[in-house]
């Protein structure tokens, strides 16, 4: 029910990002979703990519930190309010959503990655309420 997350802190400056890209493409690692977020000194870039462990390997081989961390997809219906059901759910427990972002599928349905204060809670909680998840081999 959990996939990985490759989480790599970047530099804020002129073409960091693009050696990333460039080290993952050039080991035919596919990035499947991301996320960026900035502060003035660096960025957190967090990917679900095609393989998680080699993509951190051969990061860290070119000197960036990079870890993984156990996330949640969480399939979701088109429809009004599908996504503030799930965040309900996770919400009423005292469960902190730390982060989310959109995750693409070959599907008509959309995911969602979130990461919680409590993951293992946040999916027992959920698998009980019928939400499906997206797993690493669907990736």
């Amino acid at each position: 029910m959990f996939i990985k997350q490759l989480s790599v802190f970047i530099e804020n400056r002129e073409g960091r990002l693009g050696e990333v890209l460039t080290t993952l493409k050039d080991n035919n690692i596919n990035i499947v979703s991301l996320s960026l977020a900035d502060s003035s000194d660096y960025g957190m870039l967090r990917m679900i990519t095609s393989n998680p462990e080699e993509a951190k390997s051969v990061l860290k081989e070119k000197g960036f930190s990079a870890m993984l961390t156990d996330v949640l997809a969480v399939k979701l219906e088109h429809k009004v309010g599908e996504l503030q059901e799930v965040l309900e759910i996770i919400c009423k427990a005292g469960i902190n959503v730390e982060y989310m972002y959109a995750l693409a599928t070959k599907n008509d349905d959309a995911t969602i990655v979130i990461k919680t204060s409590n993951a293992e809670e946040a999916a027992l909680l959920l698998q009980k309420e019928g939400a499906e998840f997206l797993t690493s081999s669907e990736i």
